[in-house]
């Protein structure tokens, strides 16, 4: 038992900087969750992955400005990413380019122009500090920064959650009915970018879409709901954040790419014991109670 505190408890009991990556594991895990949720049932994915990426630019302007400053970093990171998600957006709308295609080529391009700014203005650590993050450096502005953020994506979706939850399965009534639905699906890209602002700030551009769609994806396995898939989102998510700060402190692992293989040990293990079309339960289903 005890050897188990030391293992696990010990680690946040005696170091500051611990607890406050932790505290910031949860907060991501709370506004990070529930639109990774969204995105797997709207089937935009891979928009996550390409809005994280799309960040790069702008938080590479405001390093060039303002060097690694939290504010200027998160200011430009989130007019980049909602640049490139209207542009996006309005290519498919007005071209026969689908939506995915159009991310797919303004992330790409989004990119190399971070890469190569922060490459040719800055060093190799500037570089890996944005691209990989640095969660144990996480201070209290940034604490407070991630927590404000997890706090508004909640009480927007909770003030929209209808609109969007019906958009995901039945688009059609809802402009039938004259929802509006491009309005919502504006505020949720909003939210989208939001959140990988927040995210890039603890695990870098490359990490930040890992808390936000591996929770998600793994929740699809134990849920039926969109609200019960959240929660076990947002569980996943802190779990995976804890087992990742624990690793990276005792076996001195990066802490971003320990977090994320956390995540992505809960999804294989949902993909293969889940209790909704888990690959054993498929192959060795439970037996029905005889009459």
């Amino acid at each position: 038992m005890a050897s188990l505190h030391l293992t696990i408890v010990a680690p946040f009991q005696d170091y500051g900087f611990m607890r406050r990556a932790l505290v910031a594991c949860f907060a991501l895990s709370i506004g990070s969750g529930p639109i990774g949720v969204l995105l797997l049932l709207r089937r935009m994915s891979l928009v996550g992955d390409a809005l994280s990426h799309a960040v790069l630019p702008g938080a590479a302007v405001g390093f060039l400005v303002a060097g690694l400053s939290l504010w200027g970093m998160t200011t430009g990171g989130f007019v980049a990413g909602l640049i490139v998600a209207m542009l996006a957006g309005a290519v498919s709308r007005n071209t026969a380019l689908r939506e995915d295609a159009s991310f797919a080529g303004f992330y790409l391009a989004s990119l190399a122009l971070g890469v190569l700014l922060v490459s040719t203005h800055g060093s190799n650590i500037d570089l890996l500090h944005i691209l990989f993050g640095t969660i144990l450096a996480v201070d209290n502005t940034a604490l407070y920064l991630v927590g404000g953020i997890a706090s508004v994506s909640t009480l927007v979706l909770l003030a929209i959650y209808r609109p969007l939850v019906l958009e995901c399965f039945d688009p059609g009534f809802l402009r039938a009915v004259g929802g509006r639905g491009s309005i919502y699906h504006l505020i949720f890209l909003v939210l989208v970018v939001l959140n990988l602002v927040a995210g890039f700030q603890a695990l870098g551009t490359l990490m930040a879409v890992g808390l936000m769609m591996l929770p998600a994806a793994a929740s699809r396995f134990w849920a039926n709901e969109v609200w019960t898939m959240a929660l076990v989102a947002i569980a996943v998510g802190f779990l995976s954040g804890f087992l990742g700060l624990v690793a990276s402190y005792r076996f001195g692992l990066p802490s971003g790419p320990a977090i994320v293989l956390a995540a992505s040990l809960f999804y294989v293990a949902s993909i293969l014991v889940g209790r909704r079309n888990g690959l054993l339960r498929q192959h060795w289903p439970a037996r029905h109670l005889a009459a």
